[in-house]
């Protein structure tokens, strides 16, 4: 008795890590979850077995022992079938022909259950006396049918993929399935029919060998590789994480706390103190294992979930891109952290860029609109100014007049040619010129520029650093436009260093763009006046007229490239990215 006790909780314990090993394999394959679930009907066979052969108490019902078996037998075929229509192709259950195959166990299930199966049933003395009626003799038919139907489909896609991994995989199963009904039909049908039913007790263990064939054919001749349980043993999802953690505690608890106690209470018999020793001790030993499955529940689910939680408040009320501090698992929350992650950073960056692109419109919108503006107030005004300027200078010619007068008239004169040289930048700032577009070497046109401005007095108390690559892409682009744009960058650096200071000129490759780097050391600029400074009339010189970067900004974005200034630590950085010419790239300077 004892020995046949523990071979029922063996074969048990072996089904369960059997069923979870194959499900959570591949929770999602309808092939596993329907194994899984034959596995759990073959666990609920073991466990009639295990209570009705091994208690006295629970003999005096073998009504219910049979009942159970046949139902449980019914459905095990239902499994197998449904098993046969979805392996290996992981199709789905056709609904309409299951309903035909499984509707004559609405019939037989109530029937079984109200006892139709049989006309007398009883157990004395260890030994099973039944007696069967006609619809017994139809369930068993009924059942061999479903069994055959299923033995059958799974054969002929055998055949379909008998030179395949998925023919030696079907091989496998059709032997263990095979194998497995020889043995218990002999155990549970011909023998009993003959009337011996010594092997009943342990007929659930003859299925052993065949599930354990299929499981290791269906995970793809895996099963039993170490490597592959510690790889399914990390991709866990949380749910089985939990179950695991449940079931080891659970398991743990009872053989650490519950067993000391049964031996010690029980010891000396089992009377009213000992059941009440038992009672409190068992409560108490109960606790303590619960409270650790809280607590690690609380650490696998809650702590996360609240810093997601958290996070997201963060997202909503504006603090784009904020991210999740979790370490990086393979279950639900793990993705869930990560994918917020992903997503938060994604929605910061995009709101990065649509800013910038708002302010590129509103920048081109004001560049349009000044330029038609200034065309118009620019020629306006250059009329009346010459005229002016022409009777100033008659004036001058007189030879009469006194130096308060002559002095008077030369203010006069600067001022107006003042004006005239803001209506010139004007008028540069409005003119729509033909492009004159070459392929260039960004290089050469950087030291034509710095030869200009090397003429300048101030500029020449500037120390240049030149950290150009000779091999950068050619861009394809107007020179004097080009030349335009890096004179004005370079007196502008000039002025912000009028006793001298470090300029640092660097070109470099950066995806589809030339990038040329202008970084002086002279004043800086206020970080609110950065985004202003490409602004038309935008300047903090006093003598500025705000139009030599709306200018360059123009020019730089209608040839497609950007431009964009930064200052930091008294440096103030300009950075110009134009388009690369992607045919060729340029040969280097000669030393």
């Amino acid at each position: 008795m004892l020995m046949m006790t523990i071979l029922h909780l063996l074969a048990l314990f072996l089904l369960v890590l059997l069923g979870f090993y194959i499900f959570v394999e591949n929770p999602r394959n309808r092939a596993h979850q329907t194994f899984a679930s034959f596995i759990a009907l073959l666990g609920l066979w073991t466990t009639k077995d295990l209570f009705f052969w091994n208690f006295e108490e629970l003999q005096r019902f073998p009504e219910i022992w049979a009942a159970t078996s046949f139902i449980v037998a019914l459905f095990m075929q239902y499994t197998l079938i449904v098993f046969a229509w979805v392996f290996p192709e992981n199709s789905r259950t056709p609904r309409r022909k299951a309903a035909i195959f499984f509707s004559p166990g609405l019939v037989l299930i109530p029937a079984t259950i109200t006892g139709f199966l049989w006309k007398e049933i009883s157990f004395d003395d260890g030994k099973l006396r039944i007696e069967l009626t006609t619809v017994t003799y139809f369930f068993v038919f009924y059942i061999y049918l479903l069994f055959s139907y299923g033995f059958l489909v799974l054969f002929k896609k055998y055949l379909h993929y008998r030179k395949s991994q998925e023919g030696k995989q079907l091989g496998a199963i059709l032997w263990s399935i095979g194998i497995t009904v020889i043995l218990k039909t002999l155990a549970n049908v011909i023998l009993p029919f003959l009337g011996n039913y010594d092997f009943l007790p342990i007929s659930s263990l003859f299925v052993l060998p065949g599930v354990l064939i299929c499981a290791y054919a269906i995970s793809n001749f895996n099963l039993f590789s170490l490597e592959t349980a510690l790889d399914q043993f990390k991709l866990f999802p949380l749910t089985y994480k939990i179950a695991l953690i449940v079931a080891a505690i659970a398991a743990a608890g009872f053989f650490v706390f519950q067993v000391p106690i049964v031996w010690w209470v029980f010891g000396n018999g089992a009377d009213f103190e000992a059941w009440r020793k038992y009672l409190v001790f068992s409560i108490v030993s109960a606790l303590l294992p619960n409270l650790l499955i809280v607590l690690l529940i609380i650490r696998a689910i809650s702590r996360p979930l609240q810093k997601i939680t958290l996070a997201a408040i963060q997202v909503i009320n504006g603090e784009y891109g904020t991210q999740v501090e979790l370490r990086k698992t393979n279950d639900e929350i793990g993705i869930l952290a990560d994918a917020f992650n992903k997503m938060s950073q994604k929605m910061a960056d995009d709101i990065e860029r649509l800013r910038k692109l708002h302010e590129h419109l509103i920048q081109t919108e004001k560049l349009a609109a000044m330029g038609t503006l200034t065309a118009g107030i620019a020629h306006e005004i250059n009329n009346p100014l010459a005229s002016i300027s022409s009777l100033i200078q008659i004036i001058q010619k007189n030879k009469n007049l006194d130096e308060d007068v002559k002095e008077k008239l030369k203010i006069i004169l600067s001022q107006i040619m003042r004006i005239k040289q803001v209506t010139s930048d004007m008028m540069e700032f409005s003119r729509v010129r033909p492009s004159s577009r070459t392929l260039l070497n960004i290089n050469s046109v950087l030291e034509s520029s710095l030869r200009l401005v090397s003429f300048d007095k101030t500029f020449q108390k500037i120390e240049v650093k030149k950290e150009f690559d000779n091999f950068l892409p050619e861009v394809y682009a107007d020179i004097n436009q080009m030349q335009q744009v890096f004179l004005n960058i370079l007196l502008n650096a000039r002025d912000a260093m009028p006793n001298g200071g470090k300029l640092t000129i660097k070109t470099l490759e950066e995806e589809n763009f030339v990038v040329i780097e202008f970084t002086d050391t002279g004043i800086g600029i206020e970080k609110e006046n950065l985004r202003k400074v490409f602004d038309p009339f935008f300047t903090t010189k006093s003598k500025g007229t705000g139009l030599g970067l709306a200018v360059c900004y123009g020019i730089v974005t209608a040839h497609g490239g950007k431009i964009e200034a930064q200052s930091d630590s008294g440096k103030t950085k300009f950075i110009v990215r134009l388009p690369k010419n992607k045919a060729r790239k340029s040969e280097p300077e000669p030393l």
